[in-house]
C-alpha cells in the first residue's frame, strides 16, 4: 500500500515551474488537434441526438467525458431511466478510479479543491504523459506545473471542438446524416487502441452481446455489452500473465 503521508513542506521541492509547464505543454501539442476534432465530432452527435443547444453546451462543460457522452447519447434519446444513463456513464469512466489511484500519491498534499479541478481536467493522454515523465511518486520540481501543461490546453482543445461541434450541428439540415458521427468517432478510437489479444477479445464480445441483446428495454444492451466487454477483456489478460509467468519461471527468468 502507498504512504500517502505528505513530507513537510520546508522540504517538498517546488511544485510549480512554468519552464516544465512550457515543456508539458510541448509534449502534449501533437495531442491537441486530435482531442479537437474528437470533440468536434461529440458536439455534433449531442445536439444531432435530440439535445438543445443549451442542454449540450451544459452536458460538454459538466460532464467532460467523450466516451461516457457518446455511450449516454443513445440512451437519453431513447428515453431510458436516468439510472441506467448514469450506470452506463459510470462503468465506461471506470478506467478513471484506475487514474485516480495513480495520481492521488503525486498529489495527496495539495488541498482538496486543487485536486478536485485536476481530477475533472484529466483525461487518458494526459494521465498517461504524465506518468511517463513522473513514474515515481516521489516529490519531484514542478511537478504540478508539468500535469497543468498537459491537462488545461487539453480541455479548453476538447471544449473548443466540442462547442464549435455543438454550434455546427444545430445548422446543418439533419438530412446530412451527421447523427452517425458519433458512431465513427467511437470507431475511430477503438480501433488504435484494439493493441492485443485482450482488447480484441473484449470488442468481440461487447460487439456479440450488443447485438444479442439489442431488444432489452432502456438499451440495456450497451450497459450489458460494455460490462461483458470489460470483464472478457480483463479475464484474458489475467491468463496471458500466469502464462507468461509460468513460462517464465520454466526458464529461470524473472517476470517484470
Amino acid at each position: 500500500m502507498n504512504d500517502l503521508t505528505p513530507p513537510p513542506a520546508a522540504l517538498r521541492p517546488d511544485d510549480e515551474d512554468q519552464a516544465i509547464w512550457r515543456e508539458a505543454f510541448k509534449t502534449g501539442l501533437p495531442t491537441l488537434f486530435g482531442i479537437g476534432a474528437w470533440g468536434l465530432v461529440v458536439g455534433i452527435a449531442m445536439v444531432k441526438s435530440g439535445l438543445t443547444v443549451a442542454q449540450a453546451l451544459g452536458m460538454t462543460l459538466i460532464v467532460f467525458g467523450g466516451s461516457a457522452q457518446l455511450a449516454s447519447l443513445p440512451l437519453i434519446a431513447a428515453n431510458a431511466p436516468i439510472w441506467v444513463v448514469f450506470a452506463t456513464a459510470l462503468v465506461v469512466n471506470l478506467r478513471f478510479v484506475i487514474f485516480s489511484a495513480l495520481l492521488a500519491p503525486h498529489f495527496a498534499h495539495l488541498p482538496w479543491q486543487k485536486r478536485f479541478l485536476l481530477g475533472y481536467t484529466a483525461g487518458d493522454l494526459t494521465v498517461a504523459l504524465f506518468l511517463q515523465r513522473f513514474p515515481s511518486e516521489e516529490p519531484a520540481h514542478g511537478k504540478v506545473s508539468y500535469l497543468k501543461g498537459l491537462l488545461y490546453p487539453n480541455w479548453v482543445s476538447w471544449q473548443v471542438g466540442s462547442i464549435a461541434g455543438v454550434l455546427l450541428g444545430s445548422t446543418v439540415p439533419t438530412e446530412w446524416g451527421l447523427g452517425f458521427a458519433g458512431s465513427l468517432a467511437i470507431l475511430c478510437i477503438m480501433i488504435p487502441l484494439t493493441i492485443n489479444r485482450a482488447a480484441l477479445c473484449g470488442v468481440l464480445v461487447a460487439a456479440a452481446t450488443a447485438v444479442l441483446a439489442y431488444e432489452l428495454p432502456y438499451k440495456l444492451g450497451l450497459l450489458a455489452a460494455v460490462l461483458l466487454g470489460m470483464l472478457t477483456a480483463m479475464a484474458v489478460q489475467e491468463v496471458n500473465e500466469k502464462r507468461t509467468r509460468k513460462r517464465l519461471a520454466a526458464k529461470g527468468e524473472p517476470h517484470v
